[in-house]
């Protein structure tokens, strides 16, 4: 009998994603007790096992990306309540150590057509670093760049080191930013939505900050 090692990888993975999925839902039951360093400490841990089930999601996909087996569920979806939903996940996360707040611009339409699941996911991991990173706050925005919905997260942190701007966010491992694979998974999100000749991307900048932005075609 012969194994498909990247295949029982891609298993590992999975059950490891489940395991810590259930960790986390164990966190998030334990209830803050007003002590600033035990409740600190609950709050990183919850984060850290947000982020890492999160990798192993994104891992998976990517493989199944290789692998020419992931393909968007592209459908309308409301931008404000995706918006408020993100909201109200961070600021959850954030509890009383930061501000988060929401914005959208007056010309976004009620409806557009994305994947939802992917383009949530790629934004929460985007929300999660902000999260790690942000001094005091971070915002959340929706709004029109030309043809194309951006979202946008926002923190006011050091901001991106240069060697994460000056190279392409698939190839930045080791950059400061984990194995990288967050911002290769987010690129992979964007470029999987097309319309009329039109390709997402991600774009890294910093102003203030570090500035993340999701433009959708």
């Amino acid at each position: 009998m012969t194994f498909d090692t990247t295949d029982m990888h891609a298993a590992l993975m999975h059950e490891l994603k489940n395991n810590l999925g259930l960790l986390t839902m164990t966190l998030d039951g334990m209830p803050v007790l007003g002590l600033p360093e035990h409740d600190a400490k609950l709050d990183e841990a919850r984060l850290i096992c947000q982020r890492s089930v999160e990798r192993l999601q994104q891992a998976l996909l990517v493989y199944k990306a290789d692998r020419q087996m992931l393909h968007p569920a592209i459908d309308a979806y409301s931008p404000l309540d995706l918006l408020r939903e993100l909201g109200d996940s961070a600021s959850s996360l954030a509890r009383n150590r930061l501000t988060v707040n929401t914005l959208v611009g007056e010309r976004v339409p009620d409806i557009w057509f994305f994947d939802r699941s992917l383009v949530e996911m790629a934004l929460i991991n985007a929300i999660h670093n902000a999260l790690a990173y942000a001094r005091a706050s971070i915002r959340i925005e929706a709004d029109l760049e030309g043809d194309y919905l951006a979202f946008t997260v926002r923190d006011d942190s050091d901001g991106y080191p240069e060697n994460i701007l000056a190279y392409d966010g698939a190839r930045a491992g080791g950059a400061g930013l984990g194995t990288g694979l967050g911002l290769r998974f987010a690129r992979l999100i964007a470029e999987l939505h097309e319309n009329q000749g039109r390709v997402g991307s991600l774009r890294l900048s910093n102003d203030s900050g570090a500035v993340f932005s999701l433009l959708l075609p």
